[in-house]
């Protein structure tokens, strides 16, 4: 994981499209469907269940941006987003933060936010807020699951509650950024952009996936396209819009030097991808030949680019501090090189993955529950500093759960029959709280060898399945409504107490 905070960048909303996209446009805080434009965008209550709602009054404030929700509960690990998603699918998440002085302070509080049990990045929007603006993050991950969890904690900087504006999960086809493991990694973004262009940002619907390409233009000679593109011909689907400019050299035989992304990097390894197309009219010397050159470090040599447009990825670049793009014409070109657009994002390591059992099992408890902790939601056991409350893992190749302990929370519901699913699990402790119905078959669990489960309101019989657990040592459920004996095979084992 990477202990620094990445970049962010003013927020731009020209967005449309929630509906075609077959995305989430989820708005923090909001208490009804908002539309801005042709975008609907839903309220987060079926997402999450911890938080305070809270509407911002500044004037002239976009709707999503009007309402958002924070998290005061100190005690809470994590306050967990949870999105339903097609598993084995990318997605493209992107959060969104305008602190509108919601809490009654001058500078908004610096958090973490975690995507998938990995630690994503440290937010901190004091910048973009001292100029009036809102900020947003993005990444690319993998859904492991049905579900892709976006989740805030607290860090040692924290000063006041985390809060949310917005929060989009967008599907990707299968050829964008394949070059990724996405099983290992995901990808941070630091920066897209346009060259040539000044007016506001690129996005859906000319993007399918509702990227934002930022504008650029830092003074260089532009260039406008005489031809189309078609977005389909490249594995990152590009916009067609993003080719209609570019940036040149004012002469021909000259090298372009292209200062970006403009802010300081720190030390990791990057996807970096370059876009490029002849911007005259199709005919026979409508291309452009030229070497392309990263940091002085050759990316490319000898790159032929014709009116169709072509594209450059890296997809693990170590970069740090500046970075300065050279392209150098081939020698004796009449023409200079051009280059439309570019992204780069972080490659993120991701956090370690947490057994699916456990998962299932945890998440079946927690629908079981009511009232459970805050932050029982997202991964039960990642980051490591932020499991649930109560959870106790054992971190390996697949992380597992291997004690429980919710003494005296005042836990109510009951014990779900998923808790079969925790087969690494020695200690069970659910002293004191007001769970109902019956003890669960926990036959599957051959390394429980503590299981606490007095003062509360189970019914029914003790499971005589648990005679056959070959480590249970402790076993106590007096101060319930429990019906029958203790089963036989456990009556010469040590600390048995039923009633």
């Amino acid at each position: 994981m990477i202990p620094f905070s990445l970049f962010c960048v003013a927020l731009v909303f020209s967005i449309a499209g929630a509906d075609a996209l077959s995305a989430y446009q989820i708005s923090c805080g909001a208490r009804s469907e908002e539309v801005v434009g042709d975008v609907t965008w839903d309220p987060d209550g079926r997402f999450v269940s911890v938080g305070n709602a809270t509407d911002l009054h500044s004037s002239g404030l976009l709707p999503v941006l009007s309402s958002l929700r924070y998290f005061p509960d100190v005690s809470a690990r994590k306050y967990c987003y949870v999105v339903p998603t097609e598993r084995k699918r990318k997605y493209l998440v992107r959060t969104t933060y305008f602190y509108g002085g919601f809490d009654g302070g001058t500078a908004p509080p610096v958090f973490d936010q975690i995507i998938e049990g990995t630690r994503w990045s440290e937010v901190d929007t004091a910048g973009d807020y001292a100029r009036g603006l809102a900020t947003y993050y993005e990444a690319v991950v993998l859904a492991t699951g049905k579900a892709v969890s976006v989740c805030l904690a607290r860090n040692a900087a924290t000063k006041s509650s985390p809060f949310i504006s917005a929060l989009e999960v967008a599907p990707l086809e299968d050829s964008v950024y394949n070059s990724t493991d996405f099983g290992s990694y995901a990808l941070s973004t630091i920066a897209r952009h346009s060259f040539g262009h000044n007016v506001s940002a690129v996005s859906y619907p000319l993007d399918r996936f509702n990227r934002y390409w930022e504008a650029h233009n830092d003074g260089i000679p532009t260039v406008e396209s005489q031809a189309s593109v078609s977005p389909v011909a490249f594995w990152n689907k590009p916009p067609e819009d993003v080719f209609r400019r570019g940036v040149t050299t004012a002469s021909g035989g000259e090298s372009l030097e292209l200062h970006w992304p403009p802010v300081q990097l720190p030390a990791a390894t990057y996807y970096l991808a370059l876009y490029f197309q002849d911007n005259r009219a199709r005919g026979p010397l409508s291309w452009r030949v030229f070497d392309v050159a990263v940091n002085g470090e050759t990316f490319f040599a000898g790159l032929n680019v014709s009116t169709a447009g072509s594209m450059l990825y890296g997809a693990k670049w170590p970069l740090s501090g500046r970075t300065k793009i050279t392209l150098t014409p081939a020698p004796g070109s009449l023409v200079g090189p051009v280059i439309n657009a570019a992204e780069l994002m972080m490659v993120l390591p991701l956090g370690g993955r947490t057994h699916p059992r456990d998962v299932i099992g945890m998440q079946g408890l927690a629908r079981g529950f009511d009232n459970p902790p805050a932050d029982w939601a997202g991964d039960p056991c990642l980051p490591q500093k932020n499991t649930w409350t109560g959870v106790t893992c054992k971190q390996g190749q697949l992380t597992r759960v291997v004690a429980l302990n919710l003494t005296n929370f005042i836990v109510g519901g009951s014990i779900s029959d998923n808790i079969a699913n925790l087969t690494a699990i020695s200690s069970i402790w659910l002293v004191g709280n007001n769970l109902t119905g019956p003890i669960p078959d926990m036959s599957p669990l051959h390394h429980l060898v503590s299981l606490h489960l007095e003062n509360n309101r189970l019914t029914g019989l003790v499971p005589p399945s648990l005679g056959n657990l070959p480590r249970l040592r402790q076993l106590y459920v007096q101060n319930n409504a429990l019906q029958g004996k203790v089963p036989s095979s456990l009556k010469n084992r040590t600390n048995i107490t039923f009633q």
